[in-house]
């Protein structure tokens, strides 16, 4: 049987401009290959951050376009094995992971265990193996069936979190009384502050958070109750002056990374670069005289220095344990929408892109159900 992969190709420099891609997925397979049908995936605006910095963190690399000028952004989410000329992946394994915004994926399994595989296709080998690894379902200890969706939306955002609260902890805080994380809406801010309300520095009031966010947004950032203090952008003013401080930008506003800068002057040991809310503005950081200079988190690095130290059970048991404490926190605020289809998926990507989603909205996509 013919089988055609549907994809979403997105121009480099500009992503708002989209094409839809059709063709043919070449059969048989070779020695080692395995088919998946991508079922569904999450989109968020850390898929944006993965665009945006597809070059720099070559996050264009692990689904080649086969045009220099387009890209395929990556998602998370779960596909079903549909062919393998592979030993030990077997036809109706369901595996979560990292996929391209596609509806078709060929993998070459590598380090095959019961709890699943990383893909070793050639040109994934040198880049970072956190996105190269695919999770059995049967053997996943935060897989629940009926908790897809959240798994989708939340775990990989969650992961990013978790790292980046482990290394701030780790770091002391670089030793800020006050943290200040801007897009305090977004979901991956609104995890690492919930993660470092539990570590003792803010339980021991050793350092105050502070979420910054718009004002259409500042009542619901309040009411997630896990910052100590909510200020939207145009009450940067209020902000403590006189307290050393850091700042985990999650907004990538260069404009706006400045004025809290200029606004803190003299009392900020650290700044961190972690996701690009604000595509659009993102290029206005590289002008700006920023003191000190802004660091780009890598969340991969802090991760694989994890694995090894904690080993590889070890890490996802302690991720397993802050996740579960985090799947109920945001069920109580998180609404998941679902679109199928290549006109949604490219109504919801445009929306995303252009900032327009509500921070208390998660959106599951996915092209045709047909295999």
């Amino acid at each position: 049987m013919a089988i055609t992969q549907t994809r979403f190709d997105v121009s480099k420099t500009a992503l708002q401009d989209i094409t839809t891609q059709v063709s043919p997925i070449e059969q048989p397979l070779m020695d080692g290959q395995v088919l998946l049908a991508i079922d569904c995936f999450s989109f968020t605006a850390n898929n944006v951050t993965y665009a945006t910095l597809g070059e720099t963190l070559r996050y264009w690399h692990f689904f080649p376009s086969g045009d220099a000028e387009k890209g395929i952004i990556p998602v998370w989410g779960f596909a079903d094995v549909i062919a393998s000329n592979c030993a030990n992946i077997n036809i109706g394994q369901r595996f979560y992971g990292y996929y391209p915004m596609a509806s078709h994926l060929v993998v070459e399994p590598g380090n095959i265990s019961i709890h699943g595989f990383v893909d070793t296709t050639h040109h994934r080998r040198s880049l970072p193996k956190i996105y190269n690894q695919y999770t059995n379902t049967e053997t996943d200890p935060l897989y629940h069936a009926e908790a897809e969706a959240l798994q989708m939306l939340m775990r990989p955002l969650f992961t990013t979190s978790f790292l980046l609260a482990d290394f701030f902890e780790e770091n002391a805080c670089f030793g800020a009384e006050q943290l200040v994380l801007t897009s305090a809406s977004s979901k991956t801010a609104i995890g690492t502050a919930l993660l470092l309300q539990a570590g003792k520095l803010v339980q021991e009031k050793k350092t105050h958070l502070v979420g910054l966010t718009s004002g259409a947004n500042k009542a619901f950032v309040e009411s997630l109750g896990c910052y100590d203090q909510v200020l939207s952008y145009q009450e940067l003013a209020a902000l403590n002056a006189k307290a050393n401080s850091a700042v985990i930008d999650f907004a990538g506003n260069g404009q706006l990374l400045s004025n809290i800068a200029q606004h803190l002057l003299g009392k900020l040991a650290y700044v961190c670069l972690v996701g690009v809310s604000h595509w659009d503005n993102r290029q206005g950081l590289e002008p700006l005289s920023i003191v000190p200079k802004p660091e780009l988190f890598f969340a991969p690095t802090q991760a694989e220095k994890r694995l090894l130290q904690w080993s590889v059970a070890g890490f996802h048991q302690r991720l397993a344990r802050a996740w579960s404490q985090f799947e109920i926190f945001s069920r109580a605020w998180l609404n998941i929408e679902t679109h199928t289809g290549n006109e949604e998926i490219t109504a919801v990507y445009q929306r995303v892109l252009a900032g327009k989603q509500s921070p208390d909205k998660g959106y599951i996509l996915a092209f045709s159900k047909e295999p």
